[in-house]
């Protein structure tokens, strides 16, 4: 039986831009008639799965996505060094013979084309590719045979993606190989887009930059002038985990699949995207968190909010109409979870520690 681990999330931004349009301005949705501030899922996915959190979580559970995988195959076999140490950006020792670079970037290119279609002469892939790090590894073997071997990877060497991986970010996200269909794997985990509980109106913040060598005896006023727009809101988020698919697409390992449950459930409560944060320092934890798990097919309650919520008490407002519109739906549709649970800052209730072993309690040997 499938179980799903369903996430409603409230956190409240200041002044921010997160995410940006094609004008730099933040992202919107129309909802009920009025303009809301949206944050798109890949931007909060990307944020998740970059964040230190879930990193140092699944160490060693990670892939990588690039279009430049080959270029860093060129990089390993000039230089000698591990893939994984030219991925990570680190320096290391030589661990094989190295190779010239016209000879490097030709089995680079071939390499690479393993996993996607490149470019005419060249080791770039034309779309970005999830490398997971069993792929990685085969790749690095297969540097030290041809560098030893000083010849080029016959068709057979050239067989190096992988079905079977502990990606946990492949196994959550997804993947999606045009060429090879056969290596795709389905998402685990669906995130909805961000939005406004109410409506929101973007502002525009003009600024200037002063010369610090400008005395002003000669010229005065300001060196440098801007304008960036931003937004405020409590957003509304929706996330749903299909546990079942998440422990197939990991082979069937349940631990690695709560560990990275517990570390993505984490993040959504505690890491926003990098937009503009330098100049906006706009950080926050969610303010409320209701988490839902059972069999019972999933829905968002993204409905409480096509009214917009009113603002007297916006944070208290919110919380009451999410809850209300669960409550109605139950009414009508029955049990839409097995069990739930809720960590509300306004009430002090809940903790993360427990919300963290409800979503996902910990397997001990």
């Amino acid at each position: 039986m499938t179980d799903f681990i369903q996430i409603h999330a409230l956190t409240a931004y200041p002044p921010s831009n997160l995410n940006r349009d094609d004008l730099g301005r933040p992202k919107t949705a129309q909802i009920g008639g009025g303009c809301r501030t949206r944050i798109s899922s890949q931007s909060l996915k990307r944020a998740w799965r970059n964040s230190n959190l879930f990193q140092e979580a699944l160490a060693g559970h990670t892939g990588i996505r690039t279009k430049t995988f080959g270029w860093k195959v060129v990089e390993a076999l000039t230089s000698g060094r591990a893939l994984g140490a030219v991925l990570a950006g680190e320096d290391g020792k030589p661990v094989r013979p190295k190779v010239d670079e016209q000879t490097a970037v030709t089995w680079a290119t071939a390499i690479a084309g393993a996993f996607g279609k490149t470019k005419k002469g060249a080791p770039d892939l034309e779309q970005l590719v999830l490398f997971s790090p069993e792929e990685i590894t085969a790749v690095d073997d297969l540097l030290g045979v041809l560098a030893q071997k000083r010849a080029a990877p016959d068709p057979e060497m050239l067989n190096l993606l992988r079905k079977d991986s502990v990606a946990a970010d492949i196994a959550m996200f997804g993947r999606m190989l045009a060429s090879s269909p056969g290596y795709n794997v389905d998402a685990a985990v669906q995130v909805a887009h961000a939005v406004t509980v109410h409506d929101v109106a973007v502002e525009s913040d003009f600024f200037t930059a002063v010369d610090d060598l400008n005395a002003g005896d000669d010229l005065m006023g300001a060196a440098h002038m801007g304008e960036t727009e931003f937004s405020a809101g409590l957003f509304y988020l929706y996330v749903c985990i299909d546990r079942g698919l998440l422990v197939r697409n990991l082979g069937g390992d349940e631990a690695l699949a709560g560990t990275a449950i517990r570390a993505l459930v984490e993040a959504i409560t505690k890491v926003p995207p990098s937009g503009k944060q330098a100049s906006f320092a706009s950080r926050a934890y969610a303010t409320y968190v209701l988490a839902e798990k059972g069999p019972q097919q999933p829905r968002s309650l993204a409905s409480a909010f096509f009214r917009s919520v009113r603002q007297d008490d916006l944070l208290q407002n919110a919380v009451t109409t999410l809850r209300a519109t669960r409550d109605g739906i139950e009414a009508v549709y029955g049990e839409c979870c097995a069990e739930c649970y809720e960590m509300d800052t306004l009430a002090g209730a809940g903790t993360l520690h427990d919300l963290l072993a409800f979503v996902a309690p910990e397997h001990h040997a």
